[in-house]
């Protein structure tokens, strides 16, 4: 393998360095005329099989790492921020009755929400601002976003588990088992 010439070396030089793709006339910016594509073909055979390759996207060129070699990077992953219960009620909530306003909310949970988490939730990216009401003073409403179905796996909405799939999960709260087992004890008896 013969080492690339000046003027490739120099195209090499410029994309290692820049924070950003570059485009033929930005990279051509740095190293004067020449045969540009031809040095960035050049550099792309011979990176090919290495652990970073010169790729193309669109019409602008970087370096990235090998696609197979992108697992050995992902160690320092972050730590994921945990919701706390008033986030999740307020975020299932939104997902089950969207569009909500705040005051629908606080409605269902039967208690009031503070602004820090819807603020939590749209930090997420898994609830945005939905419009407002047409009705006296038009209240915001909130939405689930497409972020919110792809981290939970949903194509939509429809996707969501119903009653009878939590409770089969047994991820309703005791009480409320409680209270549905009365309601039938009581309908049972009425009947």
């Amino acid at each position: 393998m013969t080492p690339p010439d000046d003027f490739a070396r120099a195209v090499e030089a410029v994309l290692f360095a820049a924070d950003a793709p570059l485009s033929l006339d930005m990279i051509r910016a740095h190293v004067g005329e020449g045969d540009v594509r031809g040095a960035l073909a050049e550099l792309e055979a011979d990176y090919a099989g290495r652990g970073i390759a010169l790729v193309q996207r669109g019409d602008r060129w970087h370096f990235q790492t090998a696609a197979d070699m992108a697992h050995l990077l992902r160690r320092d992953r972050a730590e994921p921020r945990k919701l706390s219960r008033a986030a999740i009620e307020t975020l299932a909530i939104i997902s089950y009755h969207e569009p909500v306003s705040r005051a629908e909310i606080e409605a269902i949970r039967g208690v009031q929400i503070s602004k820090g988490t819807l603020d939590v939730l749209m930090a997420t990216g898994w609830v945005r601002p939905a419009g407002r009401r047409d009705v006296p003073g038009r209240p915001l409403t909130y939405a689930t976003t497409p972020e919110f179905l792809a981290h939970f796996g949903l194509l939509s909405r429809r996707d969501l588990p119903g009653i009878d799939d939590l409770r089969a999960a047994g991820l309703l709260d005791p009480v409320d088992l409680a209270f549905d087992q009365q309601e039938v004890a009581n309908a049972d008896e009425n009947a």
